[in-house]
């Protein structure tokens, strides 16, 4: 059917030929993107036009206004319909009948409305009033009635936006500015929102009002094309959902995805991404243009150029060889030459983030356009330059995405081309692969005091996750793309050595930490054979620390710091020779624990103590404001089976959820006799306030002498309270550590956090016969990773074929 066809049947046949028509437009699949939104606003054009014929045969002084989105003629399928009923002030009752004849046919067909009545003189002073309405006449278009009354409005409208603009588009920005507060960057979200995120569609409609104000525009190139791009994935998430939504979630991307013919949601959020960074950036660029031009009208002109009679000059300072500051932005002087100088880009990045200063538009594109690629390997003038960028702290953010909107990032590395906004499906990221690379520099920038060598900790920085993005293990692909970059850029062959072990090993140390028995001489051996130098474990440490600040903040805490710590203390007394044959002291037992110890083996029973929890200050955060962690639980048993599905089971039932969970067996003083298990768990309360301690002992017996049936209470809780359906997790994974250490079989289980998922592998781990030497438990957002020491009944590891099939059974277990 083609528009004309459809156009006809919806003037044919009143509302039901026009929802008939609409349909068939929407579903036939013939056209899509701009093609489908031009001629769904022409289809509703025509019907419109019908009803306001009929409805004002004989009422003078009246036209129909389409504004904002549907102004642009840009509906999607599920879009509003943005009216405005213009009249001239005559007669009100006969307008108000119009109005009446409009508005009930489009609520009769269920759709979406914003209307209004005014005359143009009231349109006027609302738009004054009201910078949405202002932005929405901007884009006003004529449909049916008094063509002057339509033309009118919009000239006089575009001329008081002009004359306004002064006072108008700061007031723009900073709008612009609390939206993107509340609804993040759209550039980075899992689940973003098309339209208010930052980089979004409102962004896009800002552009436009910038440019119709004469005062600034927005870099053009690839604008259009990035606009068209997320109205296109808003009209597939319409149809898919069916719903006038603009939030990607989750679970409707793969149909969006293959409504776009694409080929997976990744694909989709790349996509997605790549969008809302070409008009974040342009975004940037326009406001600072704004800024600059206020700030030239405001200021009076030199006193030279008054006498002079000509326009002022605008002073240059140099930064550095080729590269000036004017206006508050790094430009190239004049006497630079890209085409003649390859390490100009890097050279005029690092200086404006070491002055931090933007650099210019005009500049980055004259660099792309003309300059010559680096010789293989790099000079040691662009090394440098790349440190000196890498390590300048918080601008160099900003510089990196100028230099990356431009493609002169991927003209300088290739391999950025895997990792470029490519979404990281993983609750505890916060930043696409790119952008948490840079990120991990940033943070590295403030470590750079504590190594010897901070050009190679900022490069491993800038190169851990390369390998995101390649099949298999990122680290090991990490490791070969490491070796390849380090070389190019000139690095020597010692050097790269080192950062292709920094990349291969980057998550070694908090892996290590967080799930292993540092008092197991194999552990420590480990690690110190991976890293292989004291210089190298300086490195990674600080890696390490850098790499989880810039993951969120559920990936590092001042308990996550001191195990690395303990970790590399441990480790590099190993470097240094100091290597035990035996394992090393147990952990120094306090006070505290020793008392509970002693009073669980003179009663028989558990006994426990409680205690708040809190992260010490940073340097960013003022004393006397400390961060909430939870309470601190110790636990004494005396040693016996089922001590770790009891317990876990007994907080399970009382709603406390266990961030941290450490268990081991304690050394008694001299003459007290028989062997005790202490727990040292840090929980929180899911609802309200913690029970008291005396209660959670006397359900702790009650659960080890089995009188409590765990089990089923928290069944009858499930089904009382059945979980909501959201996102469908990734399923529970139960591995064998290999030679983790000599003395137990170390089992690994990574799943989704839930209320009494320890209690499942606790008991299931018992029903198997073993016992739990150690064990330690984290949690990083909604995933938990736990790893279990465990031995048979003779004390000893278990042969591999039974390991296996235990970890296989555990793996069955928590899946059902």
């Amino acid at each position: 059917m083609t528009s004309t066809d459809v156009q006809s049947e919806a003037e044919d046949s009143g509302p039901s030929g026009y929802a008939a028509a609409r349909l068939r437009l929407l579903t036939e699949g013939a056209r899509t993107g701009p093609p489908r939104r031009a001629a769904l606003s022409e289809l509703t054009d025509e019907w419109l036009a019908g009803l306001f014929t009929a409805a004002s045969q004989d009422v003078k002084g009246v036209s129909l206004v389409a504004v904002g989105g549907y102004g642009r003629g840009e509906l999607s399928p599920r879009s509003d319909l943005d009216l405005l009923l213009l009249h001239d002030g005559g007669d009100h009752k006969a307008v108000a009948a119009v109005a009446d004849r409009l508005w009930y046919p489009v609520w009769d067909l269920g759709l979406a409305l914003d209307h209004s009545v005014r005359t143009p003189a009231e349109a006027r002073k609302t738009a004054g009033e009201d910078l949405k309405v202002q932005l929405g006449l901007l884009d006003a278009r004529h449909l049916a009635g008094d063509l002057g009354l339509t033309a009118g409005l919009r000239t006089t409208v575009l001329a008081d936006w002009r004359n306004q603009a002064p006072k108008r588009l700061p007031e723009l920005q900073e709008l612009c500015a609390e939206r993107a507060e509340r609804q993040g960057e759209l550039q980075y979200l899992l689940e973003p929102d098309l339209k208010e995120a930052r980089g979004g569609l409102r962004d896009a409609t800002a552009l436009r009002a910038v440019a119709a104000s004469w005062l600034a525009d927005a870099p053009r190139e690839g604008l259009d094309d990035a606009r068209r791009r997320l109205l296109d994935v808003r009209d597939a998430l319409h149809l898919a959902t069916g719903r006038a939504t603009d939030r990607l979630a989750l679970q409707e991307q793969d149909q969006v995805a293959a409504e776009l013919g694409l080929l997976d949601a990744d694909t989709l959020l790349r996509q997605v991404y790549e969008a809302a960074r070409v008009i974040a950036y342009a975004s940037d660029v326009t406001w600072r243009e704004v800024g600059r031009v206020l700030r030239s009208r405001a200021v009076k002109p030199r006193l030279r150029a008054m006498l002079s009679g000509g326009k002022p000059v605008p002073e240059r300072s140099p930064l550095a060889e080729g590269v000036v500051e004017q206006d508050g932005e790094v430009v190239l002087a004049r006497a630079a030459r890209p085409e003649r100088d390859p390490v100009l880009p890097l050279r005029a990045a690092a200086a404006a983030a070491q002055a931090g200063l933007p650099l210019s538009l005009h500049a980055v594109r004259r660099l792309a356009a003309t300059v010559r690629p680096l010789p293989t390997p790099w000079p040691a003038e662009a090394r440098e330059q790349l440190v000196t960028l890498l390590g300048s702290g918080r601008p160099t953010v900003d510089v990196w995405e100028a230099l990356e909107a431009e493609g002169l990032i991927t003209q300088l590395l290739p391999d950025w081309e895997r990792v470029r906004c490519r979404p990281q499906r993983n609750a505890v990221h916060i930043w696409t692969v790119d952008r948490h690379l840079i990120e991990t520099a940033v943070r590295a920038s403030e470590f750079t005091r504590r190594v010897g060598r901070p050009d190679l900790l900022l490069v491993s920085a800038l190169l851990h996750d390369i390998g995101k993005g390649w099949p298999g293990d990122h680290s090991v692909a990490g490791e070969i793309i490491a070796k390849d970059v380090a070389a190019r850029i000139g690095f020597d062959r010692a050097d790269v050595t080192v950062l292709a072990t920094l990349v291969r090993h980057h998550l070694l140390l908090i892996e290590t930490a967080t799930r292993r028995d540092l008092e197991d001489p194999a552990t420590v051996r480990s690690v110190a054979e991976a890293v292989g130098s004291q210089s190298t474990l300086e490195l990674l440490h600080a890696l390490t620390e850098a790499d989880a600040l810039a993951t969120g903040p559920a990936a590092w805490s001042s308990w996550r710091g001191s195990l690395v710590a303990d970790l590399v203390k441990r480790v590099a007394a190993v470097l240094a020779g100091d290597e035990p044959d035996e394992p090393a002291a147990a952990a120094a037992t306090t006070a505290e624990q020793e008392r509970l110890a002693i009073e669980a083996i003179a009663t028989g029973s558990p006994v426990l103590a409680l205690r708040a929890q809190t992260e010490p200050p940073t340097e960013e955060q003022p004393v006397g404001d400390p961060e909430p962690l939870g309470v601190e639980l110790l636990i004494a048993v005396p040693d016996q089976e089922g001590v770790l599905p009891a317990v876990a089971g007994v907080l399970a039932v009382h709603r406390l959820t266990v961030r941290t969970a450490e268990l081991r067996a304690l050394e008694l003083p001299d003459g007290v006799e028989g062997s005790v298990l202490l727990l040292n768990w840090r929980v929180a309360a899911q609802y309200g306030s913690l029970p008291q301690a005396a209660r959670l002992r006397a359900d702790l017996v009650r659960a080890l002498d089995g009188s409590l049936d765990i089990a089923g209470r928290l069944a009858e809780r499930d089904a009382a309270y059945p979980r909501r359906r959201g996102v469908v997790a990734p399923p529970a994974r139960v591995t064998v550590a290999p030679a983790a250490s000599r003395h137990a079989t170390v089992i690994e289980v990574r799943a989704q956090d839930a209320p009494g998922l320890l209690f499942r592998i606790g008991t299931a781990l018992d029903d198997e016969g073993v016992r739990v030497r150690s064990m330690h438990v984290s949690t990083l957002g909604a995933n938990a990773v736990d790893a279990f020491y465990v031995t048979g009944a003779k004390g000893l590891p278990l042969p591999p074929d039974e390991a296996g099939t235990m970890a296989r059974k555990l793996e069955e277990t928590l899946r059902g």
